[in-house]
């Protein structure tokens, strides 16, 4: 009987399609079907959302290169010329100088808290009081070295702008991972959205179909006096509602045919999208305890979570050796030596024992009462604490969320069974009160009312179907799996 009814239904549309016309801007997908994975990955592709985080996890790489700079060699060049003149004082006669240098150093900081720097300097001299030893040159070599002691000595403390900037990195990378698996779940509650949309159409449609067919029978029973006016009456309000249910689906389908457009492309909202569907497949129940098991290890939002609290914790520890005051020890050897003539033979005999000067020196700074640095360390603790107890704040979130979603996905599988059910009924009482009525024993009130109730029966099971899967996507975005599900590999 059900089959029966199904193709009788499937000719009454095929009969009565012209008169759908007021609809027919929505009436076909364009060529070809459009899958949720086709979806997915177009939203990866163009979704602007997505476009815009990408530059975050390019501009914390870089950030850690500008850290790495901190401890590389740093080249330094400077050089001077100039002239010196004084005119003629009675018996003494005027004098011109003229004076240049070259100052070349390398200087470089190592995490163990030392600084050295080499550096060579050469003075050329054109004087006119000794025009003899014109050019005169002076080089020099330098050689020195400063550690730190006390505050600045800890490795892991010079290393601190470093390591938080990889973290930093981390950080944005599982920011990103968070935003796409947003994308993703958006991209499948507008996907099964635009499903439902379209499906509802379909069903609104038909149940114009039967209006129609239900006011073409009772004016032929009225003609033939089985039926009154009051029959053709309501049988014609019956279309007239079922036409605006027909106007209402139309313009949803649409609006969430544009809102999956967004999603997923660039500037094409006027585009139309392929023939979309809800999956048939069933999927595995999940269990609390896989779900929770696999949220703990795959959630982005914890994981950045913790590096954020990792890069507190290394501002602690720099906040605490900052403390220590500035103790530091340093040692220099240089050599000089003069000639006349070219540079070469001032070097030559620039390392001459003869020649040479050294010292060693000890700087120590302290903040009167250290009243800044102990407020900045205080400061750290405390972000330190608050970043701990935001991220137990997120877990016991996390473990809520899971128990919803896997009650939800609980509860409408069973709200799919149940709505099945009830849309089969409602399809044999919508049969056997048409059957009445084309026997003379029902009226067409009767009949609108059983297919409104059939109508209201099979949107009952889209939504139920529509809200199992979206508590899916829900699930799987807390759990972070959607990516593994759609193969989705982040670099």
């Amino acid at each position: 009987m059900l089959m029966n009814f199904r193709r009788t239904a499937l000719a009454v549309i095929g009969l009565l399609a012209p008169a759908l016309s007021l609809t027919a801007q929505i009436a076909a997908p364009s060529v070809g079907n459009l899958t949720i994975e086709e979806a997915v990955a177009r939203a990866l592709q163009k979704n602007f959302s997505l476009e815009v985080g990408r530059f975050n996890p390019e501009i914390a790489r870089e950030a850690i290169d500008v850290a790495r700079g901190t401890y590389l060699p740093e080249l330094s060049v400077t050089a001077s010329h100039g002239t010196a003149r004084t005119a003629q004082n009675g018996l003494v006669a005027g004098t011109k100088l003229e004076t240049g240098d070259v100052r070349i150093g390398v200087t470089q900081r190592f995490y163990t808290g030392t600084t050295a720097t080499v550096s060579t300097k050469t003075d050329r001299a054109d004087s006119s009081l000794n025009p003899t030893v014109n050019p005169a040159y002076n080089a020099d070599l330098t050689v020195s070295v400063r550690q730190q002691l006390l505050a600045g000595a800890d490795v892991e403390v010079n290393r601190a702008s470093l390591d938080r900037a990889r973290l930093g990195f981390d950080r944005a990378n599982l920011v990103f991972k968070s935003s796409v698996l947003d994308v993703i779940k958006s991209t499948e509650n507008a996907y099964y959205a635009l499903a439902f949309a379209r499906e509802q159409l379909e069903v609104r449609r038909f149940s114009l179909a039967l209006a129609e067919r239900l006011l073409d029978e009772a004016k032929t029973r009225r003609r033939t006096g089985v039926a009154t006016d009051l029959d053709v009456l309501q049988a014609d309000v019956g279309v007239a509602n079922a036409r605006r249910g027909v106007l209402l689906a139309n313009q949803v389908a649409r609006d969430n045919e544009e809102a999956l457009l967004a999603l997923i492309s660039q500037f094409e909202l006027d585009g139309q999208l392929g023939a979309v569907s809800l999956p048939a497949s069933a999927m595995m129940i999940p269990t609390f305890a896989s779900s929770y098991d696999a949220a703990k290890r795959n959630q982005p939002d914890l994981q950045a979570a913790a590096a954020t609290l990792d890069q507190l914790r290394i501002d602690s520890k720099v906040a605490k050796s900052n403390q220590k005051g500035d103790l530091s020890v340093g040692a220099a050897v240089g050599f000089n030596s003069f000639a006349a003539g070219n540079t070469s033979g001032a070097y030559s005999g620039a390392f001459d024992r003869d020649k040479s000067s050294w010292q060693i020196d000890i700087a120590y700074k302290l903040p009167w009462g250290q009243v800044g640095n102990k407020a900045r360390n205080r400061q750290a603790l405390a972000a330190v604490s608050q970043q701990e107890v935001a991220i137990r704040s997120l877990e016991q979130g996390i473990e809520a969320q899971v128990r919803s979603a896997v009650r939800a996905v609980e509860t409408n599988t069973e709200s799919v069974q149940i709505s099945t059910q009830a849309r089969e009924l409602s399809e044999k009482q919508y049969e056997l009160e048409k059957a009445r009525f084309d026997a003379g024993l029902s009226t067409s009130r009767r009949v609108l009312e059983a297919q409104n109730d059939l109508e209201t029966a099979r949107v009952n099971e889209l939504s139920s179907r529509v809200a199992l899967r979206n508590s899916y996507a829900s699930l799987h975005r807390i759990e972070g799996s959607s990516l593994q599900r759609y193969g989705v590999n982040l670099p």
